[in-house]
């Protein structure tokens, strides 16, 4: 029994992607309770107790600007999100049975049957199609700005795909059937008499829009080594507090001081021994690397990712668009009789051309050509016009009016062909299909188009050539792009999994796909810098492979092994061959992930599996591509980069607006040093407080302390300083074979800062009072520490301000801070 839309709706809750923008009150007492500022609360709550007023005031005004900027920050941030991806409240026609209502698109649930306007619209919600087509823009969710063609679900029963009519409803297994929220519906099939539907089955947060918002704002926390570190770190320097505060309190007794000074004085040693400070000087390098990145076009949505790409070891290239041109130029056909040249007039009558002439998913938007390049480039090449029926011309004959391809006058006599009904190119199954129909004819044609392989493994035997083995090898091995064609006339009352079989072979369409002029130049670079690269395509493996000699991922030396992994069929198990790809030897079986370079015929998923693999072996994996199968690996890899034109960040923690892979080294140089940077503040940082906790616990030997300005001026004027400035160092100018650092715990960093300490133990026996005052300050003790110590923090910044190989050295920020 079927729910009523009330509880359906009480159910399911309100269809809407909430994202709210909090009041500055409430942001303000999130930021205040934030451990670091109730630390700080503390400290000065201490100071003034202890009559540091004018360093409280300081630390009190230092903390109201940081507070200040963070909420602007966020308020910006979430005012951002909130008019980009929450979306309002829009009318859909919903289908109420007998009629058509209007209703808030807020009140949509699983389950409601809505009209597709044929003007197009923004999806409120995921819906799949049950009737008629829609082309969309899915850009918002891909970063691919090609129109995509959606098609109705295939119902059971004739003239349907039986693999896909008879499993149950999927989102990814049915996506190119499905319209997701937040992508623009551009237009529909013009239909009489028959509405364009689709059927509500996700909404709100759980929709693809809703998921991808919610990983925006409460992205998944970024474990990484040196944070882990940091953290310990830091409980090591709790500790040496602790040592501090009971030595303090030991010392104050034997020393009959007061208790109130006792109690001050010993919580004084934690203040200084934790540097309050740490977390915001840590992210100063991060904040400058994130600004130069975007002054070169790579733009962040993930700042912290920046500190992870320094440790980057692998790159995954995306093959189409990313090492390779975007555009695909026709450089020949193999027809299955002879080679031809494709402009021949023979060719013109011929059931190849009218393939290639309908077999696409091509559409017009405001009166030009819009679809994937292959099938542009395809269909341009014969020369034939394409139509479509107007809302008029659908109107006056009463009945669907399909596409219409046609040869240009001068190449008539042959008749205009209607597209029927066309199946999108889907990766899973590597073809697509279309029905069509000869005007002026009652028979109907199927045309496909394909992977060869799963072409001709749907074509009639003797149709397809004995030497087709040997040409195709011979074309992938020379790199081109191979489209297989196929033809069948249908008789009436076939089943769709009857219309895919027995198919008659027409031959292969030859496409040359041109490496991008940066490309070699790039995989050399990585290589010099150790760094392994690794092909990810859903293309050909033959034709990988010779890309990947092409631009130098695989040299002319090595031998290449291919492996094909074969699925379970007819009862027998999954199993792997090993071939070489010159001879046809048997190889040894050798471990994929650790020695594999090119990866090919990989499905969306499969990218995001092997991005997986990759990082179970320890890799740090950045990834590289430019298209919406791209998305999942891209998401997953430590450093996702997107060469979408688009604002394709929300696919990818970064995205370059230079079309190359140029922005990979840049990434992987600035990655390094804003890590080695994090390095040296979090070294120059417990420094510090280790400066100042052995000079203020001598010092507290002779009963007394660093004066207000005194301990002003060191974390003004000195610190703050030394921070802001030391993060500057741009990234080196070229990549080197090793990487920085993972982690702060190892034996150099440890020795170093030991070594610091121990020339820090400054022995002053003398204790000659100058004059006398209230707090012991002004003594020969103080003025001797507080004057070491000082050029103790610069002689410890410029120690740890590491240039060569990673960053520039610091003498080049003087041109900065003139700026």
């Amino acid at each position: 029994m079927s729910l009523s839309p009330l509880v359906r709706r009480l159910f399911f809750g309100v269809n809407e992607i909430a994202v709210k923008v909090p009041s500055v009150f409430k942001l303000l007492i999130k930021e205040v309770l934030n451990p670091f500022y109730i630390f700080q609360l503390f400290s000065v709550i201490l100071w003034s107790a202890d009559e540091y007023y004018y360093y409280a005031l300081a630390i009190v005004i230092m903390s109201v600007i940081s507070i200040a900027t963070s909420l602007y920050t966020i308020k910006k941030v979430t005012i951002h999100h909130a008019s980009r991806y929450g979306g309002s409240s829009q009318y859909c026609p919903c289908v109420c049975m007998p009629n058509i209502e209007e209703i808030l698109s807020t009140d949509l649930v699983p389950g409601d049957v809505i009209v597709i306007p044929s003007n197009g619209t923004i999806m409120p919600c995921d819906a799949v199609l049950v009737s008629g087509t829609c082309i969309v823009n899915e850009s918002m969710l891909t970063g691919e700005s090609v129109p995509v063609t959606k098609t109705n679900l295939p119902n059971p029963g004739p003239g349907d795909r039986r693999d896909e009519a008879d499993s149950a409803y999927s989102t990814e297994e049915h996506k190119r059937h499905t319209l997701f929220c937040g992508t623009n519906v551009i237009q529909t099939r013009f239909y009489t008499g028959e509405l364009v539907k689709a059927v509500v089955v996700r909404i709100g947060f759980s929709t693809a829009k809703g998921q991808l918002v919610r990983s925006i704002l409460y992205p998944k926390p970024t474990d990484f080594k040196l944070y882990r570190d940091a953290y310990l770190f830091l409980l090591c320097l709790v500790a040496v507090a602790g040592i501090g505060f009971v030595y303090s309190i030991v010392l104050a007794i034997m020393n009959c001081v007061p208790a109130k000074t006792i109690i001050i004085e010993s919580l004084d040693i934690i203040t200084i021994t934790v540097p309050p400070a740490l977390p915001a000087a840590m992210t100063a390098g991060i904040v400058y690397a994130q600004r130069r990145l975007k002054n070169i076009g790579i733009f962040c949505i993930s700042p912290q990712r920046i500190n992870i790409c320094g440790q980057i070891n692998l790159v995954c290239f995306d093959k189409t668009g990313t090492l390779t041109e975007d555009g695909l130029d026709l450089w020949g056909v193999q027809r299955a009789e002879t080679e031809e040249n494709p402009y021949k007039a023979n060719l013109v009558k011929s059931q190849f051309v009218a393939c290639m002439a309908t077999c696409h998913s091509l559409t017009k938007i405001e009166g030009q050509l819009s679809g994937d390049p292959l099938d542009l480039k395809m269909f341009e090449a014969t020369g034939w016009i394409l139509e479509e029926a107007t809302e008029e011309e659908t109107s006056l004959h009463n009945r669907i009016m399909p596409t219409v391809v046609r040869p240009p006058k001068q190449l008539l006599p042959p008749e205009p062909i209607g597209i029927v009904r066309q199946f999108p190119f889907s990766s899973a199954l590597q073809r697509m299909t279309v029905v069509a129909r000869l005007l002026g004819e009652k028979r109907m044609d199927a045309y496909m188009k394909g992977a060869p392989e799963v072409v001709v493994s749907l074509c009639k035997r003797e149709t397809v050539p004995e030497s087709f083995a040997e040409v195709l090898e011979d074309y992938t091995k020379q790199g081109f792009r191979v489209i297989a064609l196929a033809h069948r006339r249908l008789e009436s009352k076939l089943t769709w999994d009857h219309i895919e079989t027995n198919m008659e072979f027409l031959g292969l369409i030859i496409m040359q796909n041109k490496l991008k002029a940066e490309t070699p130049g790039v995989l050399q670079n990585l290589h010099r810098a150790n760094i392994r690269t690794v092909m990810v395509t859903g293309d050909n493996m033959l034709t990988a492979i010779s890309v990947a000699r092409d631009c130098g991922m695989i040299p002319p030396q090595d031998t290449v092994i291919i492996a094909d992994a074969l699925p379970p069929h007819d009862g027998q198990a999954a199993k792997i061959t090993w071939r070489y790809a010159d001879k046809p030897s048997k190889a040894s079986q050798l471990q994929l992930v650790l020695h594999g370079t090119v990866f090919a015929r990989m499905a969306p998923d499969q990218k995001t599996q092997l991005i997986e693999a990759l990082q179970g072996v320890d890799y740090f994996v950045g990834m590289c591509g430019d298209g919406a199968n791209d998305c999942g690996a891209l998401k997953r890899a430590h450093g996702g980069i997107s060469l979408s034109e688009l604002e394709a960040s929300v696919a990818s923690p970064f995205t370059s607006k230079t079309p190359n892979i140029s922005c990979v080294p840049s990434l992987i140089r600035e990655g390094r040093a804003a890590l080695i940077t994090s390095f040296c503040v979090f070294k120059f940082m417990a420094l510090y407080s280790l400066i100042q906790y052995i000079s203020v616990t001598h010092l507290y030997s002779i009963l007394s302390n660093l004066g207000d300005f005194q301990f002003l001026f060191i974390d003004i004027a000195i610190i703050l300083l030394i921070v802001f400035t030391m993060s500057l160092n741009p990234a080196w100018n070229e990549l080197v074979p090793r990487r920085p650092p993972s982690g702060l715990i190892s034996g150099p960093l440890l020795f170093s800062v030991l070594a610091c300490n121990l020339s820090l133990n400054i022995n002053v026996s003398d204790h000659n009072i100058t004059e006398e005052d209230d707090h012991n300050i002004q003594n020969f003790e103080n003025t001797s520490l507080f004057y070491v110590s000082s050029f103790q923090y610069l002689i410890v910044a410029i120690v740890f301000s590491k240039g060569k190989p990673f960053r520039q050295p610091s003498y080049k920020n003087c041109k900065k801070l003139a700026f």
